[in-house]
């Protein structure tokens, strides 16, 4: 029973007053929370866009992303995932922070 209340729209009282005062957050409160959302987002799938740029850029064809991934970490280290991480990490807060707000004023100002 305990996990419901944890899930959106998952039956229990916690979820229904969340969504319903979602309408009641503040213009910094909506950036704020689109901007750490972006940057958290980022951080945690850096290291996946690495591979994956990897992967496109790589003369070699056919290797997966576990080879990929195991030439990167013995040839350059583990910081290798995370080269040019600041950078969009910087960009990932305004940009997400703008596209979260946008997003909930265009909601209120349809379904009002």
């Amino acid at each position: 029973r305990l996990w419901k209340d944890f899930l959106p729209l998952g039956g229990g009282g916690a979820d229904k007053a969340a969504l319903a005062s979602k309408d009641q957050l503040s213009s910094l409160e909506i950036l704020l929370a689109g901007g750490f959302a972006g940057t958290i987002g980022w951080a945690v799938i850096f290291p996946v866009d690495v591979l994956k740029s990897r992967l496109q850029t790589s003369k070699i064809k056919n290797q997966g992303m576990l080879s990929v991934a195991r030439r990167i970490l013995a040839t350059e280290g583990i910081g290798a995932f995370y080269l040019g991480c600041s950078a969009a990490l910087l960009r990932a807060f305004p940009a997400n922070a703008g596209l979260f707000f946008g997003y909930e004023m265009a909601q209120r100002m349809l379904f009002r």
